[in-house]
């Protein structure tokens, strides 16, 4: 008996193909191919910095500026977690380099009198200028500044290191969703969300010199207050020699730049702006916090007016870009009285009713602030060609600004039209 084979099974083949294919094709769109920035931690041990004497070096070419310093004529530069440029400053439109002052992990400084104060990694160094040349370490206060924690047999952790990289993911892989996340201690930031947030000076006298308003130290009188991630700490400087911690305030996490103005103290984090009364110099204490979302923000305060710009960056998981500007006059109780957009606002010096603010990649803006309400529309000038990052005005209608590209110097007396005097470019 013949028996004709059912058509069910081919049925099912079919349909077991089809669906195979149907599978394959959504496994196929349940990926992506993704490019991660990897910051991976750098750490230090106690051995490899302390044990190196810091030396003055002939100068060298400028690869990675940081934070500038002015003091006297003189022009400090940071080269991150290097050391130190200096430049013979009396002539602006042609500054000369003198020397590099070789100090592994520094970031910050100031200066009185002669007497440099800087970072070496976790270390506050004190460290005699008087001669340029021949740079003497008086003194280190071990483990002033501990930033980012140390690990037990690796040392202290004191950056990261930033690399790029493409994969294929898919969507049962933790990369596939999360815009950062971290395995052990190498931290991933998908590049898109790394993009879109954009990847982190008090009265001016002869005896200190003048900061920008990314500054984390700050000299008020005899003492010297610096900032790490969560606290204020206060040194003791009447004897420049040999300064003394005694005190150190907790602020909370994520804490930026410092700015002193008359018996305040005004500590910038990512979240907010914290006023301290420093009126006892020796025991700042918190008057009050203005709240913000999250965001990387420097303060300038001129006039009982505070300028906090708010920027995305790397460490800053916000899209905010935007000037505020606060009545403090009571620091008890700040009022925000206006909110002005910008691109991508950094680091900013005032004189007078004029503002220098500093855009990243959009240059540098020059704005009129004598009204308030009115700062967004009174734009005098807007230097584009230039990255600025932080600004100082330091008299005699001139600016410095330093960015990516280099340091710039600027004739501002007529702020409409600034004239660059000079530059010293970066070395790629």
């Amino acid at each position: 008996m013949w028996y004709k084979k059912s058509p069910i099974p081919a049925l099912c083949l079919l349909a077991l193909i089809a669906l195979s294919s149907l599978q394959s094709c959504v496994e196929d769109k349940c990926g992506a191919t993704r490019t991660f920035i990897q910051f991976a931690p750098i750490y230090a041990t106690a051995e490899t910095f302390r044990n190196n004497a810091i030396v003055t070096e002939g100068p060298r070419e400028m690869l990675e500026p940081g934070k500038i310093y002015y003091y006297n004529n003189t022009l400090l530069i940071n080269e991150v977690r290097q050391g130190i440029h200096v430049y013979d400053n009396s002539n602006p439109e042609n500054p000369t380099a003198i020397a590099f002052i070789n100090i592994p992990g520094n970031v910050d400084m100031a200066i009185k009198e002669n007497i440099l104060y800087a970072d070496n990694f976790v270390d506050l160094l004190t460290i005699d200028i008087s001669d340029i040349m021949n740079p003497i370490v008086l003194d280190r206060e071990e483990e002033a500044m501990i930033i980012h924690g140390s690990h037990p047999t690796r040392g202290y952790l004191v950056g990261y290191n930033q690399t790029e990289a493409t994969v294929d993911v898919n969507c049962d892989d933790i990369r596939f969703s999360q815009g950062f996340f971290n395995r052990e201690d190498v931290v991933f930031v998908d590049q898109s969300t790394f993009e879109n947030t954009n990847p982190s000076i008090g009265n001016f006298s002869n005896a200190t010199g003048i900061s920008g308003s990314l500054a984390r130290f700050a000299i008020v009188d005899d003492r010297l207050y610096t900032i790490d991630a969560t606290n204020l700490n206060v040194f003791d400087i009447s004897n420049l020699s040999n300064p003394s911690n005694i005190n150190e305030v907790n602020v909370g996490w994520n804490i930026e730049t410092l700015f002193p103005y008359k018996d305040n103290l005004f500590v910038a984090s990512q979240t907010g702006l914290f006023i301290f009364d420093n009126s006892n110099p020796d025991n700042p204490t918190l008057a009050s916090r203005f709240e913000h979302a999250e965001a990387c923000d420097p303060v300038y305060v001129s006039e009982d007016i505070a300028y906090v710009t708010l920027r995305d960056g790397n460490d800053c998981r916000n899209t905010i870009n935007q000037l505020d500007v606060l009545d403090v006059s009571n620091i008890f109780n700040p009022r925000l009285l206006e909110t002005f957009q910008m691109r991508n606002p950094h680091g900013l010096s005032i004189n007078g009713n004029t503002m220098y603010l500093c855009e990243g990649d959009f240059g540098l803006k020059i704005f009129d602030i004598e009204k308030t309400e009115e700062i967004a529309d009174n734009l005098l000038s807007h230097i584009e060609d230039l990255h600025a990052v932080d600004v100082i005005y330091i008299g005699n209608n001139i600016l410095l600004v330093i960015g990516e590209d280099g340091f710039h110097q600027y004739d501002v007396s007529d702020p409409s039209a600034p004239q660059r005097l000079s530059l010293i470019h970066v070395t790629r």
